[in-house]
């Protein structure tokens, strides 16, 4: 499945039925959710059936307006909150996630009805009870093309701090030829550098809330002034302020997502095996000293598209265990005891004198080649070179020469490994 966005271009009056049917939509989640919590045994089927009961309410006949079918979506949506709750009670999660109601929905979906998209691809409009009418898309003309050409599957309507978005899921299999060159990196994550690999390269953190940080300061500050304690409702200037902050954490949020998009793509194309450390991110954020720039670099974002290019190109995309790995010699594995001050890798056993970052993605393409049956010669350190069938790094992969992965790409290792893509 594709989704392809396009903004909405409309009245302030068409927006406000698109908050309306959003509002709609939180309701009947809610309303779902009620229903489940008060009653025993309730399946998927049985929420399906309370959305039909729910347009017949004469206490909240508003509900009715929504179309039928994105009301099912939003019941849907709810069943898989309370499924999700079910698997992780099963598998004994610390935390369960119970469902929980929701006060500030964002979105409402439609399927296959409330909505028509124009014979050009030029506008949508929105049939429900609502009646939001017709709407301009703004999108590029590739997009364009590609939604009128397949199969939508369903709507989807966001709001977002700068305005409202459609986005069309497409019932359309995204397929690339993947470019094989035989190479292998190691990965290793941090704050100094967003990423250093097993051959020496870094990449810089780019740092955007450090470097929006003052902007949005002094957004919030204007905020602070225009509110009036005990007045309801606020200000229209205290509203628009608050959409101007919004704007810029959006901002933000845009630039860590293309950059970690960016990175992603850079890795995936020059290597055939990549091999990075699974961080526990949550752990991480506890110490209060590091976590706003450990929120900062993304990297979970960014291993997430490792994943999905990883799929997408049929590469192998392996996550390890990154206990140790900045303490282990790379060269002998002798155990050097640093902290995290200490930013030079300085082995008394062997002698060896290198970077802890690079160190670190050394052990951690170790790791890695481990995992998929490829033996580790240390001599091909700082050279690119994939374990072949024979399971040595000396010959160059299978997949190089045939233009596909091998069966080494089957990775059986208990820690996580490419995820599907969402």
């Amino acid at each position: 499945m594709l989704i392809r966005e396009a903004k909405l271009a409309g009245t302030p009056e068409q927006f406000a039925q698109l908050d309306a049917a959003i509002r709609t939509a939180q309701c009947v989640h809610n309303r779902c959710l009620r229903y489940w919590r008060d009653n025993a045994g309730v399946s998927k089927n049985d929420l399906q059936k309370f959305c039909a009961v729910l347009a017949k309410d004469a206490e909240q006949p508003w509900m009715g307006l929504l179309n039928s079918q994105a009301r099912q979506a939003a019941a849907e949506r709810t069943w898989q909150s309370i499924q999700s709750f079910y698997r992780r009670c099963k598998e004994g999660a610390k935390h369960k996630g119970y469902p929980k109601f929701k006060k500030h929905s964002r979105s409402v979906e439609y399927k296959t009805s409330g909505w028509k998209l124009s014979d050009d691809g030029m506008s949508i409009t929105f049939t429900d009870g609502f009646k939001a009418g017709q709407l301009e898309l703004w999108l590029d003309g590739s997009a364009r093309q590609l939604i009128l050409s397949s199969k939508i599957n369903r709507v989807r309507v966001v709001r977002r701090a700068d305005g409202y978005y459609a986005q069309f899921c497409l019932d359309v299999e995204r397929q690339e030829a993947g470019v094989y060159s035989g190479n292998v990196i190691g990965l290793d994550l941090g704050l100094k550098y967003f990423t250093k690999d097993s051959n020496g390269a870094e990449v810089a953190c780019p740092k955007f809330f450090r470097k929006g940080e003052k902007r949005l300061r002094r957004a919030q500050r204007r905020l602070s002034k225009r509110f009036k304690k005990g007045a309801k409702p606020q200000s229209k200037n205290y509203h628009k302020q608050r959409q101007r902050i919004g704007k810029v954490h959006l901002k933000i949020q845009r630039q860590r997502k293309s950059w970690a998009i960016e990175q992603a793509r850079r890795v995936m194309v020059s290597n055939d095996i990549v091999v990075y450390e699974d961080l526990r991110v949550p752990n991480l954020v506890r110490s209060r000293h590091l976590a706003k720039s450990i929120h900062d670099a993304g990297w979970t974002q960014f291993t997430h598209w490792l994943d999905y290019y990883g799929k997408l190109w049929r590469k192998v995309v392996v996550a390890v265990n990154p206990a140790y790995t900045s303490q282990d010699c790379s060269g002998c594995g002798y155990r050097v005891q640093k902290s995290l001050s200490t930013r030079t890798h300085d082995c008394p056993h062997c002698g060896l004198t290198i970077c802890r970052d690079q160190n670190a993605a050394l052990n951690i393409l170790k790791r890695g080649l481990e995992v998929v049956g490829a033996e580790w010669n240390n001599g091909t350190a700082g050279h690119a070179e994939t374990g072949s069938q024979e399971q040595t790094t000396g010959e160059i992969s299978t997949s190089a020469e045939v233009g596909q992965p091998t069966s080494v790409s089957a990775v059986a290792e208990p820690v996580r490994t490419s995820r599907e893509a969402v």
